[in-house]
């Protein structure tokens, strides 16, 4: 979250309780070979909570990222500001 890769998350409440997620996300770079790693570890984390139902992660690189995107939390850890 805090590099900004994230762009939308939606949640979907099911009639059982639990709640179906959505994360479209992006990389820092389109030809990241870690993009399907990276996906499929945000689905596995987000499947591990308590309460959460389907999960769907999808990488997108419209808007392209750029490190506008960072919080400012992150761009002082990484020495950007």
């Amino acid at each position: 979250m805090e590099l900004g890769l994230v762009y939308e998350r939606r949640l979907s409440p099911r009639p059982d309780g639990r709640t179906d997620v959505v994360v479209l996300m992006t990389l820092t770079a389109p030809g990241c070979s870690m993009g399907d790693v990276i996906a499929e570890d945000v689905a596995r984390t987000l499947r591990a909570l308590p309460g959460v139902g389907e999960v769907s992660v999808e990488v997108v690189f419209d808007p392209p990222w750029d490190a506008s995107r960072m919080s400012e939390a992150a761009r002082l850890e990484l020495g950007l500001l």
